[in-house]
Formats: structure tokens, sequence, C-alpha cells
């Protein structure tokens, strides 16, 4: 039976203890690790999505998507401290509920890491544009910023080639074995922090309140399938706090993982947070961040050909709800251009770290799977000059940069955020269901009221997913489908668990060699 195809606990523990990658991370540098990935395009860019579909609802918004995260990082928190392996979700699914939903699960979140890696850089390209011509005087061509209007870009978009750059060059970054150090990774977050914090100075002394009003101009609840009000831009706006679960990616990897996981999904998750309301606040409230409104009275769709033509009015032009590069268009339109243009190259400089983050939990996911016989194992082969799994890493980074050539950031972010919600769902799933099938397994991380966080976590994801736009929920359903082709084509004939090659022995002729770690070696 398929559904029987259960990898066993200690089992998954076995492999990872014989196939291992090296354990070198700390609480503190896991912390970091959420928060560099945490703190990018979700807060820089997509501030101004969020406030079209909600105005200055915002705020509410981002409560939330925050109280769905923490209930399913007190779920996250217990089972990667249980299971400190690679694989995330994936693996967890894999002990308690089998293949096939664990096949699921992992083709989810390739959809959650690649969608976002492509959001991210988009947001990039619109800080590199904007900073561009306010800091340099260099007009990047509209044709070149941006994707086809069709599609949702800008008037007289073509292709959105600084994305696609930067899309690639992480790639190749990554192939070639360049990595981050423990070092660097602090001092962008450090950047990224100090940023907000000056940000949040300079714009909440300039709140008038005035600026709040209507505080809910496309409601509460935007309905089924809209994408709008407080709870459609909630659904969005989730992108903003997706990355503390990559941390768990990097479980297999953590000294102590029974303490320090749970320190680094709650500890970067709770940062986040507070820094979130705030700089909502300083910006609807200083600049203003009422949606535009369409003829029947309801916001337009973010991400939309309706708001783009919009936007190109002159009438609209400064508006927050506009711009490719919120946070520093604030700034500028408040009579503190000097330091929107400073943000703006503290984001150029920073964000390429979340995409490099991104990728890297892409590409262990793939790893994992492949591991376990699910993917073919020439996608974890590893180059033999630069000792990286270079072949998922490329095939990724193509897609990517595909994908960031033509959709707009808010529309990715609604993607990336369906497969996200599903992988976070079943890791509560998960969570509770161990608690009864093997209540005696020991728990470092209990997470409290179980059979209450639990389910939250789980009616919490499903209000958001219906609450995204039709076209984000569809593509679920459809990615789904194409995976099953490929997990019956392939991964189910392959998989270890169905060969009962269920531990893997370090004298394995057909084990892969363990990857070298793309992100940072953190000894010190």
């Amino acid at each position: 039976m398929i559904f029987g195809r259960v990898k066993p606990i200690d089992a998954i523990l076995a492999t990872a203890e014989k196939k291992s990658l090296h354990r070198s991370l700390g609480a503190l540098q896991l912390v970091l690790f959420g928060v560099g990935c945490i703190i990018g395009t979700g807060i820089f860019v997509l501030t101004s999505v969020g406030a079209q579909k909600a105005g200055p609802g915002l705020m509410l918004a981002f409560v939330v998507a925050g109280a769905v995260c923490i209930v399913a990082a007190l779920c996250y928190a217990e089972i990667a401290a249980m299971l400190p392996v690679a694989g995330s979700a994936y693996t967890y699914t894999y002990s308690v509920l089998g293949e096939l939903l664990a096949w699921t699960v992992g083709w989810a979140l390739v959809l959650e890491y690649a969608v976002a890696a492509s959001a991210v850089s988009v947001g990039w390209s619109g800080y590199f544009v904007g900073t561009l011509q306010e800091f340099v005087g260099i007009t990047w061509p509209a044709a070149l910023a941006a994707g086809p209007e069709a599609l949702g870009g800008a008037p007289g978009g073509i292709i959105n080639l600084p994305a696609v750059i930067i899309a690639l060059l992480v790639t190749w970054l990554l192939m070639i074995g360049t990595t981050e150090s423990a070092r660097v990774n602090a001092v962008l977050v450090a950047i990224k922090i100090t940023t907000l914090t000056i940000f949040v100075a300079l714009t909440l002394p300039a709140v008038e309140m005035e600026n709040f009003n209507p505080f809910l101009p496309g409601g509460m609840f935007g309905g089924f399938g809209s994408g709008i009000g407080v709870v459609g831009a909630a659904a969005t706006m989730f992108f903003a706090y997706v990355g503390f679960d990559a941390v768990s990616t990097a479980a297999e990897e953590t000294k102590n993982p029974q303490r320090n996981v749970p320190i680094g999904l709650i500890g970067s998750l709770l940062i986040c947070t507070i820094f979130y309301v705030l700089v909502a606040a300083g910006a609807v409230g200083s600049l203003g961040g009422q949606p535009i409104m369409g003829p029947n009275g309801i916001p337009f769709p973010a991400g939309s050909a309706e708001l783009a033509r919009q936007c190109a009015m002159p009438q609209y032009a400064d508006m927050l709800v506009c711009s490719n590069e919120a946070l520093a268009h604030v700034l500028r339109q408040i009579g503190f251009s000097g330091f929107g243009n400073l943000l703006g190259i503290a984001v150029f400089v920073s964000m390429p770290s979340v995409i490099l983050i991104l990728l890297f939990g892409q590409t262990r996911i793939f790893f994992v799977m492949s591991r376990d016989g699910l993917l073919p194992e020439k996608l974890s082969t590893i180059h033999p000059k630069w000792k990286t799994p270079y072949v998922v890493t490329a095939i990724t980074g193509v897609v990517v940069a595909f994908a960031a050539a033509f959709l707009p950031v808010g529309q990715l972010a609604d993607v990336a955020n369906a497969g996200t919600l599903y992988a976070f769902l079943m890791v509560a799933v998960v969570v509770m269901m161990l608690r009864k099938t093997d209540p005696g397994r020991p728990r470092p991380f209990r997470t409290p009221a179980i059979w209450v966080v639990g389910p939250l976590t789980v009616l919490g994801c499903l209000f958001l997913f219906v609450n995204l736009p039709l076209e984000a929920m569809l593509v679920l359903p459809i990615w789904t489908a194409i995976g099953l082709v490929i997990y019956f084509a392939y991964g189910h004939r392959t998989s270890h668990v169905g060969q009962g090659r269920i531990e893997v022995h370090e004298d394995d002729p057909d084990a892969p060699p363990p990857p070298v770690h793309p992100v940072p070696s953190f000894d010190e």
C-alpha cells in the first residue's frame, strides 16, 4: 500500500547519522539565519502590495499572518527537535503519513522555495532600478525592468532583466562553492535590522492620524479567492514571515539541535514580528496607504494589469501602493531622500543573501528526496572540483530566473504561499499524530497545548489559503498533479523504502557522497 510506505523515525535518524552533514550551527547563528531569510522582500517590497489589498488595515494583516506563523512555529519546533535532520516538512511527513503524502509535501516545498527565490529576485530588481535612478541618476529602460503588462508588469515591460541577472548570479556562486561566512551573514542581518530601525525612527514621528482613515477600505474579508481585504492581505503578507521554516532545513547541521532549533525558529519569528508591525505603522501613517479603488468601489487586484495602468498615471505614481521599492519610496516622499537612497543600497546589498538561503533550502529538499530514491541520484551529483550539488542548483536557478523574468512580485509571493501553507498544515498534522502514535519518544521541546495549537495551525493555514487570489490557489493542485505523475512514473518504483532499503549504511556503494554545505560554515 502506498500510504503504508512509512519511513520510521529511527531509520530516518540512522540514515542522517550514516550520511550526515557537518554539525556546526549554534542557537544565535540559527536565529541570525532565520532573521536573514525572513527579513527580505516581504517587508521591503510587499508592503505596497499589502496596502493595495487592505489599506491601513495592513497592520492588522501582519498580526493575522503572524498569529498563524506563531502556532505553526510551535509545531515546527517540536518536530524539528525530535527529528534534527535535513528535509523539513517532507521528512517529517514521511515518518508518519507515508511516502505519497511526503512526496506531495516535498513537491510543495519546491514550489515554496523556488518561487519565493523568484519573488525576492523581482523585489531586488525594484530596489536596483530605483537606487540607480535616485542615487546615480541612470534611468533603467522600462522594457527591461518588468515583465509584460499582460502578466501584471508595468506598461512597456518585456522582461525583468535585473531579476534574471541576480538569480543567475547567486546560482553561479552556489555552484562554484562560493559561500557566505557566519560573519558576513551576521553583517547582512545587522544591516537589515539597522535599516528597519532607522526607517521606524524617521517615519513614526511623521505619522498623521488622518492617513489611517478609512482603516479598512477593502473590508476585513474580501471573499473566497478575491485576495483583497485584511485577510487577503494577510494571505499575501504571510510571505513576509516565510523563512523561519528554513531553519529546520539546517537541523542536520546544528549543534545540540534539540535546544537550538526551537530557539532559532521562535526567536527569529518574534524579532521579525515586532519590526513588521512598527514598519507598517510608519509607512502607512507617514505617507498614506490607501488603495486605488476600482469603479465598483473595490481595490484593483494587486499585481494586475489594471493596477499597473492606474499606477502609470501621474496622479497615482507617487502613492505607496504603486512603488516597487516601498520603504525607500516612503522615505523619499516624506523628505528623507538621502536615507531613502541609503535604504535602497542596503536592500540592494543584503537581499541577495535571502535568494541564496532560499536556493540552499531548495537544493537540500532535493538532496533528501534523492537520498530516499524518489528523485534520480544524479540530481545530487557533487562536482569534482567545486564540491557542490551543481546539477540541481543549476536546474533550480534557471527555473527561478525564468519566473522572475516575467511575473510581478505579488503574484509570485501568493503562489509561494500556497505551497508553504500546505507544508505547514501537514507539519501540524504530523505533530498531533505523533503525540498519539509515539507518545513515549523523547521530546526536548513540547508544543504547549498541542490540541489547541495544532488545530489552530491547520485552520489558520486553510483560512489564509482560501483567501489567496483564485489563480494562486489553483496553482497548488495543478502543481501537485504534475508531481504525482512524476512520482508514479519514477519515484514509486525507485523508492528506497519501497525496495526495503530502510537504512543506508556507510559502505553502501550506491550512496551519494554528502554535499558540501553551500551556506557558510559556522566553525570558529
